[in-house]
């Protein structure tokens, strides 16, 4: 045990983490050489590739001059905090990563404010220090008044420093030394990481952290022995959340190296590893011995803060486009989806055909209902909601979110106005050396549903926003709804392009011409604050007669097109998003435009 070190990387979103692995999976040869490493190689599934995000915590291991060094890359957007949590009861140190021009950022001090809750020694890791307009010596300042603030005890505040770029593939103790490789970092885990302190000679104890499924094994627990040890085919108690005890077989052990699993015919205390044969085993959970029965504390999880109903789809179009349509199918998934997402709830309605589904922030279940229409679902889901509380004297209290917006001077004072009608609160604000501006908000979760995309407009796209759930503060009061009106179509049929020219000048349209829209859906955002029935169908009428000019071509403005989050925010509380796996429409809950009217 005296060679092994647990360690977690950890940051905010965009800091680096997946590409600083890549690096030491290189380095340390761990990686074959023949074999080719993908950019980004931690970042498996589909979505993480493409959005650039990691969104499932991820196990790796390297060996490096006689020692094993397990690897966890964690997730780095607040949404997923719930995937952090658990992952660090099974390290003994987390490597902090902080980049060297923007410094700690919300998620920064989330992860390291976990860490130090559980008594870990941090590693702090300035990130990105070739960027142009790095500034690692004021973000090392800006770390220590982090720790500070946190209340990190003496041994905590005394953390080692590492100077590196994860792109550059260096790195360095300090910023004046020469250097063409990891070495240093690898040397600092080795030399500041506590080797494991658990007893390989007692009972065993592992504690399963986060779940894979493989289709030929099932579901797999990834966690830590924490003592004793475990063989292929022994016996063993699952202690389950509700306090149950569950005789199993364990049928296949693994290890972890670079990106393959390896399998192993025992493991014992100290070490990260992957279980195979314990049928509906969730995260939390702890394995034991059957003659010594002692599980460990369960994981606390931060809960969820955002809610929404998912239904099935029951517009005039489903059922065109897509595989599973009813309710028992989505049902299916959505306990599939609990299995191993502990962070989300789902509640059933009075309604059988539809959902309460709750997660830690709309990010967090738009990437489940993504997930969902790419394995071919239909469903509609509504605006989301923030989850209220109540405090012991009964007051109602409401999520708040730390907001930190990095933006241009001129369009500062927008933000603050827009902010402040959203019942945000100002708390600081910088100016950085090249004349943008750092400002720092508490602003309540729902304050920000459909702020993004007004805010990229704000900023003429310049702007960055980050976010990070704060705490349930005492409810600030009913907020103005700022969205104007939407068009919705009268009709089912085709789109024509003359009826879309003539409709553009009425607002900004969703569709283009030649598409198949429905009575009630929504094709545009009104230009007046009123909803407007229109149709978008209507045919040119033909006559014998031609006049100058008739056949012109008529040139259309390109529709807005709706990604999933961007039709999640647009929404309001009598709208809902039909979700296919090839189309996202928006459309009113009640299509019927006369009893529409009634209500």
């Amino acid at each position: 045990m005296t060679n092994i070190r647990n360690i977690a990387i950890v940051a905010h979103v965009d800091h680096g983490k997946t590409t600083l692995i890549d690096e030491l999976l290189k380095q340390s040869n761990t990686i074959a050489g023949h074999r080719e490493l993908a950019v980004r190689a931690m970042d498996s599934n589909d979505l993480e590739k493409e959005r650039g995000i990691t969104i499932v915590a991820k196990c790796t291991a390297i060996d490096w001059e006689g020692y094993r060094i397990n690897i966890i890359d964690t997730p780095g957007h607040a949404d997923f905090g719930g995937e952090v949590e658990r992952v660090l009861k099974l390290v003994d140190s987390v490597l902090l990563l902080v980049d060297a021009f923007e410094g700690p950022m919300p998620q920064t001090k989330f992860v390291l404010r976990k860490s130090l809750e559980l008594g870990l020694k941090p590693v702090v890791v300035i990130n990105k220090i070739d960027r142009p307009n790095g500034r690692p010596d004021a973000v090392l300042n800006m770390v220590f008044d982090l720790f500070g603030d946190l209340e990190a005890n003496d041994e905590q505040l005394d953390f080692p420093v590492v100077y590196a770029s994860g792109l550059g593939g260096f790195a360095k103790k300090e910023l004046e030394d020469e250097s063409t490789d990891m070495r240093p970092l690898l040397e600092a885990i080795v030399e500041y990481v506590d080797p494991p302190k658990d007893d390989p000679e007692g009972p065993l104890q592992m504690q399963v952290a986060t779940l894979k499924y493989d289709e030929y094994l099932g579901r797999v627990a990834i966690g830590r022995v924490f003592s004793g040890k475990m063989r292929i085919g022994d016996r063993v108690v699952r202690c389950q959340i509700n306090g149950e005890q569950v005789g199993a077989r364990i049928t296949k052990l693994f290890g972890f190296k670079g990106l393959d699993r390896v399998d192993r015919e025992e493991v014992s205390a100290g070490d990260i590893v992957a279980v195979a044969g314990l049928e509906g085993i969730l995260p939390g959970e702890t394995i034991c011995s059957p003659d010594a029965v002692n599980p460990l504390p369960m994981i606390a999880i931060d809960e969820p803060t955002v809610s929404m109903v998912l239904m099935i789809n029951n517009s005039p179009f489903a059922g065109t486009e897509g595989k599973y349509l009813t309710s028992r199918q989505i049902r299916e998934r959505l306990d599939r989806e609990l299995e191993q997402n502990v962070a989300l709830k789902v509640e059933p309605t009075e309604n059988n055909d539809a959902f309460i589904v709750s997660g830690r922030g709309e990010l967090h279940l738009s990437i489940l209902i993504e997930q969902m229409r790419r394995e071919g679902f239909e469903m509609q889901v509504s605006q989301p909601r923030v989850i209220y509380r109540e405090d012991e004297n009964g007051k109602k209290l409401e999520p708040i979110e730390e907001v930190i917006v990095e933006t241009e001077q001129d369009y500062a004072g927008t933000v603050i106005q827009k902010l402040s009608e959203r019942k945000g609160e100002l708390v600081r604000l910088d100016v950085n050396s090249d004349n943008t501006q750092r400002l720092e908000f508490r602003v309540p979760s729902r304050g920000l549903f459909g702020y993004r995309s007004e805010f990229l407009t704000d900023t003429r796209g310049t702007g960055i926003m980050y976010t990070n759930f704060a705490g349930y503060e005492p409810f600030r009061g009913e907020l103005l709804s700022s969205r104007n009106g939407v068009l919705i179509a009268l009709e089912r049929g085709d789109t024509t392009a003359y009826a879309l020219f003539n409709l553009q000048d009425r607002g900004t349209l969703f569709v283009g011409a030649g598409e198949a829209v429905y009575d009630g859906q929504i094709i545009g955002l009104h230009s007046r604050d009123n909803d407007l029935v229109v149709n978008p169908n209507k045919k040119k009428q033909l006559s014998n007669m031609r006049s100058s000019g008739s056949d012109d071509a008529l040139i259309l403005s390109p529709p807005v097109s709706m990604t999933l989050e961007k039709a999640i925010e647009f929404i309001e509380a009598d709208e809902y998003v039909e979700i296919t796996p090839t189309s996202i429409r928006l459309r009113k809950a009640e299509l019927n435009h006369s009893l529409r009217k009634r209500k």
